[in-house]
């Protein structure tokens, strides 16, 4: 728990690697898990002599996501080297971006708790990722593997408007759905396809001066940027409180100790010494161009969450969930469109049952034989009495695998809800006379045995009975004991 005489103040840089078919300045394939050093060439080893050439594709994603996080766009740009001697980069550089990014200017709106809070953009800019090191007790030292060396990157660096672990988390989570919704990142974390430096500081609350900050490099998850952020701010608060005075300086999360590490003093811009690449020309990109890529934006994830509160009634988490994911969310808005049934039925078997069976089976909608007309008549069914919502679901594990009307399945395995009061009748006494405690109970006060009796009595009937007629007769039934 953060001491609430001090306030938190975070700023982002996620980094993301696109999904392009090749890398940044090489033709060398952009892929992961492929066997150590078998993904690199001289220009992406930077052998003295080679020249890199700029992807069209990497500009394209970076300008997109632009538009995405509301920025302007940078028509002119150009490339700079940031230079810094780490065996991860075995040309001793980075080609990065300095003073003109490609995008710049920007913000994301985020959703936290169901209030919407904005957050400046600084910059985005495009680079190329730098190798990996491998550390293993199985041998002594440190081992290189540069099949990563020139993988596309975008930085996206935020203001420091972020306060909380919270909101740096939702800010993550929103980053990561856009980048899913461009198609511009396949935003793998696991697999180290968005990263996070996080800077963090402390103030004492009511103060408008920063404080010093220190920065977290390379956090790889949703729950390691909120955990990093927590611990960091209360070992900056404790500091501070014993008399300390923070440093400026780059530390290491270690998410299974929950702890972070001093890994080396935090560097300013002058310490990388930036210069134009002169192997790279300056780059332009038509307006035309610009604009025919900010039309290609589909409505993004938070501005569509707060469509489907607003115009649906649904609840904020729902909503928020159901956004969240652009297949299922295109979905959705295709069954709500044929006007066959509830908006809010919809919604809950889109984030209920049928989530839980694509998550479990790692699989998208998409891959799924499941129609618009099919789920939609499923759940008029419902609403109608005419099969049950436990029915419902055995229905559902049909449709989801063919393509057959929820009627004939229902017909075929017998699910048709019963609400005849003479059909029903004897199963009421049944249940009734099996559970006379039950029954001694509700008389005696305790109403919520009824739920437990109206269960009683649709597993008597195979889930089959109408709850809702049921509860009636069961309750008529024990007022005339």
């Amino acid at each position: 728990m953060i001491n609430r005489d001090y306030e938190v103040v975070i700023g982002l840089e996620v980094h993301a690697e696109l999904c392009t078919e090749t890398k940044i300045f090489c033709g060398c394939k952009n892929a992961f898990g492929a066997e150590v050093n078998t993904l690199c060439c001289p220009v992406c080893m930077g052998m003295p002599g080679t020249l890199p050439v700029l992807n069209k594709q990497v500009v394209d994603y970076a300008i997109k996501m632009g538009h995405a996080l509301n920025c302007s766009i940078n028509r002119v740009s150009k490339n700079d080297r940031k230079n810094y001697f780490y065996p991860d980069l075995p040309k001793a550089y980075q080609i990065s971006q300095f003073d003109v990014p490609l995008c710049e200017n920007g913000y994301l709106d985020i959703l936290v708790n169901g209030d919407v809070r904005r957050i400046g953009i600084t910059r985005i800019h495009i680079e190329e990722d730098a190798g990996k090191l491998i550390h293993d007790d199985s041998f002594d030292g440190t081992l290189a593997d540069y099949n990563r060396c020139g993988v596309p990157l975008i930085e996206m660096v935020s203001e420091p408007d972020l306060r909380s672990a919270e909101e740096a988390k939702a800010y993550m989570e929103a980053i990561t759905n856009i980048l899913l919704y461009l198609g511009i990142s396949d935003a793998k974390m696991q697999e180290g396809s968005v990263r996070a430096d996080v800077n963090v500081s402390v103030r004492p609350r009511g103060q408008k001066e920063f404080g010093t900050r220190t920065e977290m490099k390379n956090v790889n998850s949703f729950g390691a940027v909120y955990r990093a952020i927590q611990y960091e701010a209360q070992r900056q608060i404790e500091v501070i409180r014993k008399g300390g005075v923070i440093e400026q300086e780059t530390r290491r999360w270690d998410d299974a100790k929950g702890k972070s590490y001093v890994m080396r003093s935090k560097e300013d811009a002058q310490d990388y010494r930036y210069f134009p690449d002169p192997d790279l020309l300056t780059f332009e990109v038509s307006e035309a161009h610009v604009q025919e890529l900010k039309d290609s934006i589909p409505e993004l994830p938070v501005a569509k969450a707060l469509r489907y509160v607003k115009e649906y009634g649904l609840l904020p988490v729902d909503a928020e969930l159901l956004a969240s994911n652009r297949a299922r969310s295109e979905f959705f808005d295709a069954c709500v469109a044929l006007g066959n049934c509830d908006k809010k039925l919809i919604c809950n078997w889109m984030i209920g049952d049928i989530a839980k069976i694509l998550n479990e089976r790692r699989i998208e909608i998409t891959d799924t034989a499941l129609t618009k007309e099919n789920l939609t008549e499923m759940i008029a069914l419902i609403e109608k009495g005419t099969i049950s919502n436990t029915a419902a679901k055995t229905v559902l594990d049909v449709i989801i695998e063919t393509d057959v009307p929820p009627a004939k399945v229902m017909e075929e395995k017998g699910l048709a809800q019963i609400s005849d009061s003479g059909a029903l009748g004897k199963i009421v006494d049944d249940v009734l006379a099996n559970n006379p405690k039950a029954v001694a109970d509700y008389k005696g006060g305790k109403t919520n045995v009824a739920g437990f009796l109206v269960g009683q009595c649709m597993k008597a009937s195979r889930g089959q009975g109408n709850p809702g007629v049921l509860r009636e007769m069961l309750l008529s039934a024990i007022e005339k004991l």
